[in-house]
């Protein structure tokens, strides 16, 4: 199935995309739990189950416009950094041999074709092109052979990033959560759809071809990944783990290659989906705020 969240005069709600169009799976079923994407999840296969039959149902268009985030309100988003060895080495690093983890907040994430908007405070504001994981039944000590039990399904993630705020620090936190940098999206592709072992996975700056890859070229693969956090903390159903990057980024390029207001980015992962979104400045930031990296304090 691919499940979208669509914004509509009753606020976002769960659709399921059909024979034609998307269909909403609360008015569809006559339960409105099915309207939110989160209870479908922590109800595991017996709402999915419930979901299946509207696949085949005629649904209504649905414009780029109303797409929401497709994981509208994550728990969080746990992200591996470095995790193809081009884009290690492209950043003058050696290739890790120990994932690179670190956490986004769910106030980071946007909508598949929503604007996104540049941080006043950088001047270097990088795309990522990801595929992300949704957690399904999630868990704690997931092997990699029982990865897939505990997934939904998968998106794309555009990891936009501050690289000035990223490097200012040996901790990458401020640079990876800028509100509103994370689109998500389109739709929640559930696994029983896609085989993402070896997927193509690009992006595009203003038509251009930026990054252009394989998820097979990934040093840490989907299964281990659910593996590697469910190690140290418990996944829980709505959890997105983004899975890194690969090798194009806009800071290793000669010359940098940023991303300004005007701009459109777009990310495609095969069998996936493709987001896009163009960028704006960002409106009614102070102009002498005084946390910025190089600037005097």
């Amino acid at each position: 199935m691919r499940l979208a969240t669509i914004a509509t005069p009753d606020g976002p709600r769960l659709h399921v995309r059909a024979r034609s169009g998307y269909v909403d799976a609360a008015g569809a079923t006559g339960d409105p739990r099915l309207s939110s994407l989160q209870y479908v999840l922590e109800a595991g296969l017996s709402a999915m189950d419930a979901l299946r039959p509207l696949q085949e149902a005629e649904g209504r268009s649905v414009s780029e416009a109303e797409f929401a985030s497709a994981v509208p309100a994550p728990r969080r988003i746990l992200c591996l950094g470095l995790n193809y060895g081009e884009h290690a080495l492209e950043g003058g690093r050696e290739i890790p041999t120990w994932p690179d983890a670190f956490v986004r907040g769910a106030d980071s994430v946007l909508g598949p074709y929503a604007d996104l908007v540049k941080p006043a405070l950088t001047d270097r504001f990088d795309y990522e092109a990801e595929l992300g994981i949704v957690i399904g039944a999630g868990g704690r000590y997931i092997t990699a052979a029982k990865a897939l039990d505990a997934i939904a399904g998968f998106v794309v993630v555009n990891d936009a990033s501050a690289r000035d705020w990223q490097r200012a620090a040996t901790q990458w936190t401020a640079g990876k959560n800028f509100e509103g940098s994370m689109p998500i999206g389109p739709e929640v592709v559930t696994t029983d759809e896609v085989d993402v072992s070896d997927l193509a996975i690009s992006s595009k700056l203003n038509g251009q071809v930026m990054q252009s890859a394989r998820t097979s070229q990934m040093l840490v693969d989907v299964p281990s990944a659910v593996e590697f956090f469910s190690s140290f903390t418990r996944l829980a159903p709505g959890d997105v783990i983004a899975t890194g990057t690969p090798g194009g980024v806009g800071f290793a390029r000669t010359p940098p290659v940023w991303m300004h207001p005007g701009d459109v980015i777009e990310v495609t992962v095969e069998g996936v989906g493709t987001i896009r979104n163009r960028l704006v400045a960002e409106p009614g930031a102070p102009g002498d705020w005084r946390w910025r990296p190089g600037a005097p304090r």
